[in-house]
């Protein structure tokens, strides 16, 4: 039996490469990326993978593309992921994160492919800065668009540790240099994933659209990470530098507006497009850093030793 042909774009990032990784033997990969460094380190890593350049801001090379590999699964990775630089360049993120997206779904349903799963983010859920604005379209618009033929559902990710960009990459980095973390309040604090945990988490969204025919957002619920806790576990040397633009001290997961609509079974909770009427299995209340029980720092050791493995 063939295997399924699996296309991401931005495949080059984190949670692409957490994938492959993860399901590397299971899967004929494509990875759609602009970023030919990357690719073609991707390549050296992974070499029965398929590289292809482009961009998912260009509608028709998309849709050529789509339609020529013919994926059984597609997963939405490609963003703007800067929180900072969102907030400087809204219209950049818009291009990207908000008509990217949209051309992405176009070019699923030209392609007829029967899985396509965004990858969007927990900045999403309270929306209270241009990265979670762009990703919360991103999110309703693929619940707009699941239908019968081609199903459309969205993996909410936490922080995912070690990732491109991400604070223990920065730490790690000056802790080997012998300077001071830099920690924006000692007071915040984030859902954090292992890459493992959002490789499943994307593989989870699979297999519940095959089994059940569902749509909607899934994410997975995990313990929150105090800053200051996990700055202490890489280094004593602490410098607190103050909040960047568009940041909070908490993040949320779901939202109490969201909370009839969640469907929750053991470690996974969907956010359905319609309210749950069975609510024995639904939450009640929101999944938000300030109330959620913390890991400890074995806890947080772990999840520091896994992020290497990255």
């Amino acid at each position: 039996m063939a295997m399924k042909k699996v296309l991401i774009t931005g495949g080059s990032g984190t949670v692409g490469v957490a994938f492959i990784k993860t399901f590397y033997d299971r899967y004929q990969f494509f990875s759609y990326s602009r970023n030919e460094t990357k690719q073609a380190a991707l390549k050296v890593d992974f070499p029965r993978i398929n590289l292809v350049a482009g961009s998912i801001e260009d509608k028709a090379a998309l849709i050529t593309v789509f339609t020529a590999i013919k994926p059984d699964i597609v997963i939405h990775a490609a963003a703007l992921k800067r929180m900072d630089v969102a907030e400087l360049h809204p219209m950049e993120a818009i291009k990207i994160n908000v008509l990217g997206s949209l051309n992405v779904i176009d070019a699923s349903r030209v392609a007829n492919v029967s899985i396509t799963v965004g990858v969007s983010s927990d900045k999403a859920c309270l929306a209270c800065n241009v990265y979670g604005r762009t990703k919360k379209l991103m999110e309703n618009m693929f619940l707009e668009a699941n239908n019968e033929k081609n199903k459309f559902i969205c993996c909410r990710l936490s922080n995912v540790a070690g990732s491109q960009g991400s604070v223990i990459s920065f730490w790690k980095n000056l802790a080997e240099k012998k300077e001071s973390l830099r920690i924006t309040d000692p007071k915040m604090n984030r859902f954090m994933l292992s890459f493992k945990e959002t490789a499943y988490l994307l593989q989870k969204a699979i297999d519940m659209v095959n089994q059940e025919d569902c749509s909607g957002i899934l994410l997975k619920k995990t313990k929150a990470v105090n800053m200051l806790d996990l700055a202490q576990c890489i280094s004593t040397q602490i410098e607190i530098v103050g909040k960047r633009p568009g940041e909070t001290l908490d993040e949320s997961l779901v939202s109490e507006n969201e909370l009839p609509f969640t469907h929750w079974d053991q470690d996974y909770v969907l956010i359905g497009a319609s309210e749950n009427t069975l609510k024995e299995n639904r939450l009640t209340q929101s999944l938000n850093t300030l109330h959620a029980e913390k890991m400890s720092s074995a806890e947080i050791q772990h999840l520091l030793s896994e992020s290497d493995a990255l």
